[in-house]
């Protein structure tokens, strides 16, 4: 269901646009390619008199990340296609190896916002890479399906995905419908059923 229309009369201004692939690789390890696109809808003067027309992108930003089957990062690798001080912020890409070794579900974020704070990285690049560790969980949807099919002859173990948001908490209506064996009831009436 689409946000309802805006009772009072607009200019559009800003796109922000964020788009994300993976890929299954022959070698047994997954890539996510994530994009981030800027826009503004007007022209605008830039720095060196030159002007900047709508609709061309401000910023134009890839990262790439190679993860294992433990979501381990393996490879990293980040590209410019626009930036508003062109050399001077693509010359940070390499910094983006620094994300080889991290685990996009452990405490990714934060580990990136510590080590690309302010100076040490790009605010958009950065941002970026926040979307990962979801689209991971994503990417390897079917391989986990395929594991809880093999897992349901194991009995006690939890699937992953509970309590991993407010639909799949213990206490809520999908707990109840689709994992019975481990829904708790609520000790209140939650805010949406």
């Amino acid at each position: 269901m689409p946000l309802p229309s805006p009772d009072i009369d607009r200019e559009p201004l800003h796109t922000r646009s964020i788009r994300v692939n993976s890929f299954q690789r022959a070698d047994g390890q997954w890539d996510i390619e994530a994009e981030l696109i800027d826009t503004k809808a007007y022209d605008f003067p830039r720095r060196d008199e030159s002007t900047h027309h709508a609709g061309r992108p401000v910023h134009h930003m890839h990262l790439r990340v190679t993860i294992d089957d433990t979501f381990t990062i393996t490879a990293a690798v980040a590209a410019y296609d626009a930036a508003p001080y062109d050399g001077d912020c693509s010359c940070i890409t390499p910094a983006y190896e620094q994300l080889v070794g991290m685990n996009l579900l452990r405490n990714f974020r934060q580990a990136v916002k510590d080590r690309f704070l302010r100076t040490k990285g790009c605010t958009h690049l950065t941002e970026l890479s926040y979307v990962l560790p979801t689209v991971a969980v994503q990417t390897m949807a079917n391989r986990r399906r395929k594991e809880r099919d093999i897992s349901a002859s194991q009995p006690g173990k939890r699937p992953f995905q509970l309590e991993g948001c407010h639909a799949l908490r213990l206490n809520g209506p999908v707990a109840e419908r689709y994992y019975p064996e481990w829904y708790v009831a609520p000790e209140s009436e939650a805010a949406c059923k």
